[in-house]
Order: C-alpha cells, then sequence, then structure tokens
C-alpha cells in the first residue's frame, strides 16, 4: 500500500517542507527587523515580497493540480 501511495506522500510531504520553510523564514525575517529597528514601510514591502513568493509556490501548485486533472502534464 505504501509503494502505491508513494507519489501522493512525497508531494504533500515536499509541500510541508515548503510552509515549514516559509514560516521559519518568515520568523526570522520579523526577528531581524524587530532588532533593528525598521521602519513600518521597510516592514509592509518585506512581508509583500516574501508573501508574493509563497504565492508563487501555491500558484504553481494549482496550476500543475488543475493541468495534471485535464491531462496536459
Amino acid at each position: 500500500m505504501l509503494a502505491e501511495h508513494l507519489e501522493l506522500i512525497e508531494a504533500i510531504g515536499l509541500n510541508l517542507f515548503f510552509l515549514f520553510i516559509f514560516g521559519f523564514i518568515g520568523l526570522s525575517i520579523h526577528d531581524v527587523m524587530n532588532k533593528n529597528n525598521v521602519p513600518k514601510n521597510g516592514k509592509i514591502v518585506i512581508y509583500l515580497v516574501l508573501f508574493l513568493g509563497c504565492f508563487g509556490f501555491i500558484a504553481k501548485g494549482i496550476i500543475q493540480l488543475i493541468w495534471e486533472s485535464k491531462g496536459v502534464g
């Protein structure tokens, strides 16, 4: 049974890995910004860039899911 679902388990594991990595990146960026007294505008720009990076991976996953369900990929 495990061999049958190995690809699904790997995909879920990779997505969870990306979730944790982006979470740790966000926490470390937040800590560095607080220690260096970054202005509010700078924090907004940095969080926007981090969000757009996360959104890119989410969009890639959604596009890949749609393409695979239609038989394109």
